[in-house]
């Protein structure tokens, strides 16, 4: 007898952030079979929070978004699910309500941070939402530290946001006047500065904050923010990042 048919949403939930990563199919082959699809779920899963959260001129349509994920995160782990990706996550028992708890949060973070170790600070909660979860779903022991996870959202944040991700320090750095994205290639500068050795949390995690590492170097140099790497170098860096 043969299981439901597979739900299209499902797949257009997915394909919708393949498209923007388009470099993940090359270190895909480095995450173990059983995780490859969950993986992608997650990531995401993590990309409708952060841009519910960042994007917009008018903060309203993010906080009513981020307000149902609350609810639906809190309804996977009671086994209800309305979204798509819940068809693949929902019945992982990681800690969708701390992660639910985490979200008013990142929702602060939303307003400009004036320095760089506020900007660590703010959204330091939801990371250690985001890091508990990527712990169980990926078997991968100890959960990453808060910090590492932190620095890579917030390369996910320039590479998606520009000159709003930047906090004020880095806009007064660059001066009135500066390039369009002159700030934001300075705040990649320095979020390059502090990033963690790719050794630590599961290795979904690690391959993508690598990638995100190498677009973020890219776009530091005068790249396009949105520019995936190539085949070469995505291959290199996964390979690197799935080493222990």
């Amino acid at each position: 007898m043969s299981g439901a048919p597979r739900d299209p949403a499902v797949d257009s939930a997915l394909d919708k952030w393949r498209a923007r990563w388009p470099d993940w199919a090359l270190a895909e082959p480095f995450v173990a079979p059983l995780h490859r699809e969950r993986a992608i779920a997650w990531f995401a899963l993590r990309d409708e929070l952060m841009h519910a959260a960042w994007r917009g001129a008018d903060p309203r349509p993010g906080e009513a978004k981020l307000a149902w994920w609350a609810e639906e995160l809190h309804g996977w782990h009671t086994g209800v699910r309305r979204h798509p990706l819940g068809n693949v996550l929902q019945r992982e028992p990681a800690p969708w309500r701390a992660l639910a708890a985490s979200l008013p949060a990142l929702l602060a973070t939303r307003e400009r941070a004036a320095t760089t170790e506020e900007s660590f600070r703010l959204l330091e909660p939801f990371a250690e939402g985001v890091a508990g979860v990527a712990a169980t779903l990926f078997g991968g022991g100890s959960p990453a530290p808060a910090r590492s996870v932190v620095i890579g959202l917030l390369g996910e944040r320039v590479l998606d946001g520009g000159d709003a991700a930047a906090p004020l320090a880095a806009l007064a750095a660059t001066g009135e006047g500066a390039a369009p994205l002159a700030a934001a290639r300075a705040w990649a500068s320095e979020l390059l500065g502090h990033w963690p050795p790719p050794h630590e949390g599961a290795v979904p995690g690690r391959l993508h904050a690598a990638l995100v590492h190498e677009r973020l170097a890219r776009f530091a140099r005068g790249g396009a923010p949105d520019q995936p790497l190539p085949a070469w170098r995505a291959l290199w860096t996964a390979w690197r990042a799935a080493r222990r």
